[in-house]
């Protein structure tokens, strides 16, 4: 039955309905579809890799996994040398996450995933999956940013699930129909360009009485937050989407990425498991310290 509201001429494509049971088409799904589907599970049998630390990360260089990849370089610089690890790189456009030992590590079938073959229990090794989950792990496992008091590990937490929650409307909401969506949709963009304005606002408001996003100090939920939106601001996020979304008006923003940024954990961590850009940040695969100084890309194809 035809809603007289929304008439099907002006819907796109000119005159789709929604059907009454929707069905997949394969290759529906824009530069994605070769990954995307409806059900879950592997698809192949293919064991992971693991190396000689007792922390196996698999990953990807996207905002999701840099996450992680910053937190255990900060760790490390820190002093914690049990934070020593392995950063194998899964190729999510190869459908690397939908390999059998992959889905074992994370059900879910995306990226980061972690094992831990040193829990603090002394057990048998432990997965953890969610780059939210990964990060307050291993806060906690090396007790090192997130806070312990009360209400600044509050405000820590606060920010860090806040982040897990509006950064699926910049990547898949904006991010997708800006720059991977294979037609561009006006309402789509609109919609997605309003929500991701109002976020960098909402940091942009809070960054303007705190140097950190829980305040003095620096923590996991900085950390969070820095690739997905910190990036947007470096305009270096959906081809010139920083330009379109005038990301230079959030001067606090823009503060607290400098700043961020310019921590040497951060820019070690944002060159693991990364495939595109500069050769010389790249790190495919990481597994000891020197790796930075030796296997870069750059360094690789010289070689």
């Amino acid at each position: 039955m035809t809603d007289a509201k929304f008439p099907p001429e002006n819907n796109l494509p000119a005159g789709y309905q929604p059907p009454k049971v929707w069905t997949w088409e394969p290759g529906n799904g824009g530069a994605f579809a070769s990954i995307n589907r409806p059900i879950a599970g592997p698809t192949q049998d293919k064991e992971l890799p693991v190396g000689n630390h007792p922390l196996q990360l698999y990953s990807l260089g996207t905002p999701n996994g840099v996450k992680v990849t910053i937190l255990l370089e900060e760790l490390l610089a820190a002093g914690h040398s049990g934070a020593e690890y392995d950063a194998w790189l899964i190729n999510i456009g190869k459908g690397d996450q939908f390999g059998s030992g992959f889905v074992e590590v994370n059900p879910n079938s995306k990226i980061p995933a972690l094992m831990d073959h040193q829990p603090k229990d002394g057990g048998k090794p432990l997965r953890v999956f969610e780059s939210a989950s990964i990060l307050t792990y291993l806060a906690e496992k090396f007790g090192a940013f997130l806070p312990t008091e009360l209400r600044a590990r509050t405000e820590a937490v606060n920010w860090l699930f806040w982040q897990m929650g509006s950064a699926p409307f910049l990547g898949g909401g904006f991010g997708h129909f800006y720059a991977y969506a294979p037609i561009k949709i006006q309402y789509a963009i609109d919609r997605y360009a309003m929500e991701v304005k109002r976020q960098m606002d909402v940091l942009n408001r809070h960054l303007a009485d705190h140097e950190f996003m829980a305040g003095s100090v620096y923590t996991i939920a900085d950390m969070a937050i820095w690739p997905w939106y910190g990036r947007l601001a470096l305009k270096d996020a959906y081809n010139d989407a920083g330009d379109f979304l005038s990301v230079d008006e959030y001067e606090h923003v823009q503060r607290w990425t400098r700043q961020v940024g310019e921590r040497p954990g951060v820019k070690r961590g944002a060159m693991v498991n990364r495939t595109s850009g500069d050769p010389s940040t790249q790190l495919r695969e990481r597994h000891e310290a020197q790796d930075f100084e030796t296997k870069t890309q750059d360094k690789i194809a010289k070689a």
